[in-house]
């Protein structure tokens, strides 16, 4: 048994040579932001910088950006604020930090087109004639004039070209909260993101991506521990060399924390993991849990129920639910005593959704907007939320056309421009 651990660990650092991410560029270097005696932005700013930007000076990302701030608690219980902006070309977002200095306001970071693997550094100063002394002051009065003058590069090289942002209008915000899902608890491993699909890190990360909830991948290990995993077998597209080969079920939680490592070095999170870490260090409001076994869900059901009332006593909005794919899901989740009163997803009919009492329909897109199934669930107090939205011109039509009160996407930051920008 000692030989067979000693050459599983030794197997940890033979890892393939496949490209698992896109090299973030160090944005860490500009001078200015580095200074010392700049200190961070206050609440107020912070929200009163939110909004829909024109774009002038470079048509590298579209006509169009709206910028809302996310935050994640590090590990030191720090809290990090981030201001992204989603574009309306090639699904460009970028994430910047951002500091006051000498009556300016200063943002640093990074972009990305999730369309390639084009990426640089991007630094944006907003002037006191621009804005910042309003936008500093403890209670800023809008609206105003708000133009950032900005700069980005490409890879690690120094930003030399010009971007400005004008400030349109507010962020739309619809009658009823809008859900924006992000696939696999932020992205798929196949779009190169910096963390790998179903871990913590990204679901760290996800809100930065535009997301106001998350889809997650349930499974079980063999001593009954339920783990964050999409596919049944254990493989190279999910995770690094490890010598473990077949159904993940197949491995104790011990086993697969001492030898398996997610595509970029990240261990295979619990779902107590996971929703702690949705729940305590993020402003995620809503977490699918996709059921990718068949078996019971008393174990998925009793950490739902925990964590939802660890939420309710934070006072903080968040709403779990068992989600139901399949026939076999519903079989499973209709042996529970109290079925009818868990919260829960369903795939298919509607008949199912009355059947199991589920408090969300989710219908694949490829069945069409559905506005009159759509008004019927939300006429009985339920959701329809639609997945998975990946194409940007069929997530801007869901969005024009349809009714639905969430998008599960891969692209969350696409998502997130198509909804923010509605007039």
């Amino acid at each position: 048994m000692k030989k067979i651990s000693a050459i599983l660990m030794m197997s940890l650092f033979f890892l393939g040579c496949k490209k698992t991410q896109v090299a973030m560029p160090d944005s860490s270097q500009w001078a200015l932001f580095r200074d010392g005696a700049a200190a961070p932005l206050p609440y107020a700013t912070r929200q009163a910088m939110e909004g829909v930007y024109d774009i002038a000076g470079n048509d590298n990302f579209g006509s169009l950006a709206a910028l809302k701030w996310s935050y994640v608690v590090n590990g030191n219980n720090d809290t990090t604020y981030h201001i992204s902006g989603f574009f309306g070309k090639d699904i460009a977002h970028f994430i910047c930090e951002g500091k006051q200095l000498n009556g300016q306001i200063l943002l640093s970071g990074y972009w990305r087109k999730m369309v390639s693997t084009e990426t640089g550094i991007i630094r944006f100063t907003i002037d006191p004639a621009n804005g910042a002394t309003v936008l500093l002051n403890p209670s800023p009065v809008l609206p105003t004039a708000i133009i950032l003058d900005g700069l980005f590069g490409n890879g690690q090289d120094e930003p030399k070209n010009s971007i400005t942002l004008s400030h349109n209008r507010p962020l739309h915000n619809g009658a009823a909260p809008f859900n924006i899902l992000a696939h696999r608890g932020g992205g798929r491993n196949s779009d190169l993101l910096p963390v790998s699909e179903n871990s913590v890190e990204m679901i760290l990360k996800t809100a930065e991506l535009g997301s106001t909830g998350i889809e997650i991948d349930v499974r079980f290990t063999k001593d009954g521990i339920p783990i964050l995993y999409h596919d049944n077998d254990i493989n190279l597209r999910l995770t690094q060399k490890s010598g473990l080969v077949g159904p993940i079920e197949n491995y104790t939680y011990a086993q697969l924390n001492a030898f398996v490592r997610l595509i970029n070095g990240e261990r295979i999170p619990t779902l107590r993991q996971a929703l702690s870490a949705a729940l305590y260090k993020t402003p995620l409001t809503f977490i699918w849990l996709d059921t990718k076994y068949i078996g019971s869900l008393e174990r998925v059901q009793a950490l739902q129920f925990e964590f939802m009332e660890l939420a309710t006593g934070l006072g903080r909005p968040l709403q779990i639910v068992i989600g139901l794919p399949a026939e076999a899901q519903v079989n499973m989740f209709l042996e529970l005593p109290d079925y009818n009163i868990t919260p829960s997803l369903c795939e298919l009919s509607l008949a199912d959704v009355e059947r199991t009492n589920s408090m969300i329909w989710a219908p694949r897109f490829t069945e069409g907007t559905q506005n009159e199934n759509v008004a019927a669930i939300q006429a009985q107090g339920k959701k329809a939320f639609v997945w998975t939205l990946d194409v940007p011109e069929f997530i801007e039509q869901f969005i024009r056309d349809g009714q639905f009160d969430g998008i599960l996407s891969n692209f969350p930051s696409c998502v997130a421009y198509n909804y923010y920008v509605q007039q």
